[in-house]
């Protein structure tokens, strides 16, 4: 890859923010012109008088930015952030797979619900072929008669189970795991 003057080689890394605080500093950052992006998901909270559904961040305390890693300390002075993420020492990536399938678990309004079965063994990764999810990668599970893909986040050790229809699936390659 040839960089032209000026140009930086970006990554994504992880922000871990202060609780409750991943809003304001997606905002703070969106207006210093940061790339940061904060994985949202609606859930309904009860109250005592009523139901009411809400965005949620669905990694808390944490939002990614994808920036040049010795750029990467100029977001800390923001109010709400504490530190970067790391791993043995240094800043930790996040691939940009990973990042990719959080936008995808994140950018549906639609549930998924099961239908008929691929042949898919548990622990085979899989690439959602169809749906609201399409151009997942993800590792196949079965938990009794419920079908499911477990999306891992190598980087940050976090794995979410999404249900989707199995039919939707195709089985790829063992991927190669890579450690930051």
């Amino acid at each position: 890859m040839r960089l032209k003057k000026n140009e930086e080689i970006t990554s994504w890394y992880a922000i871990f923010t202060k609780p409750r605080s991943e809003k304001k500093v997606y905002q703070r950052m969106v207006d210093q012109n940061i790339e940061v992006f904060l994985p949202m998901v609606k859930t309904i909270r009860q109250w005592s008088d009523r139901k009411k559904t809400i965005e949620v961040p669905l990694i808390s305390s944490y939002v990614f930015v994808n920036m040049a890693e010795k750029d990467l300390y100029q977001t800390l002075p923001i109010q709400g952030t504490v530190n970067v993420l790391k791993h043995l020492g240094k800043p930790a990536k996040i691939r940009a797979v990973e990042i990719e399938n959080l936008r995808i678990l994140t950018g549906t309004k639609e549930s998924q619900e099961i239908s008929a079965c691929v042949d898919l063994t548990t622990g085979d990764d899989v690439e959602v072929m169809n749906g609201p999810f399409m151009g997942l990668i993800a590792t196949c599970t079965r938990e009794g008669k419920n079908h499911r893909v477990v999306v891992k986040i190598d980087s940050l050790g976090s794995c979410f189970n999404v249900n989707i229809p199995m039919s939707f699936l195709r089985k790829i390659q063992k991927r190669e795991t890579v450690k930051v």
